[in-house]
């Protein structure tokens, strides 16, 4: 054991775990709120929580690269809600979401603690994260398909006297 009685866990399998949250997070942070509404009403084992943070809005400073590696610029700010959740289930829920929709964050924030719970995280991931992956990639193929019917393919013709 390690300190303070907490099994010790390797670099790799924390690295692994964080990837698993980002991604998740990442899908509640940006899924439509209609359907994650819809999705979270169809929860049937809703936990007791405790807001700690929020929900509340503010600004976060957006930077960019020039020519997408080069030196680090702010390109201006955005607006950000936030909310930090203890939940019944031992776990605290996090999330950052694009925009001023307070519900949006407090939901997510919830979602996010329950998905940390064992007893809780397939159920979620099953009703929750996979149909959220399921609607943004339909939304990626939709909008990929709009702009196809706009493409124009650009060819040059070799002249006969430019060919010497």
């Amino acid at each position: 054991m390690g300190e303070g009685g907490a099994i010790p866990v390797s670099q790799e399998a924390l690295s692994e775990a964080q990837a698993r949250r980002q991604a998740w997070m990442a899908s509640l942070a940006k899924a439509d709120f209609a359907l994650l509404d819809s999705l979270w009403q169809a929860v049937t084992d809703k936990p007791d929580y405790r807001r700690v943070r929020g929900p509340e809005t503010g600004t976060v400073m957006v930077q960019g690269r020039a020519g997408g590696a080069g030196e680090a610029f702010n390109l201006g700010e955005m607006t950000l809600c936030r909310c930090v959740v203890d939940c019944a289930n031992g776990h605290q829920g996090y999330s950052y979401v694009a925009g001023r929709n307070k519900r949006h964050a407090e939901v997510a924030a919830v979602l996010d603690a329950m998905l940390q719970d064992a007893a809780t995280h397939a159920m979620i991931e099953r009703q929750v994260i996979q149909p959220l992956s399921q609607a943004r990639s339909q939304a990626r193929r939709q909008r990929a398909a709009q702009v196809d019917q706009t493409r124009v393919d650009f060819f040059t013709m070799v002249r006969g006297e430019d060919n010497k």
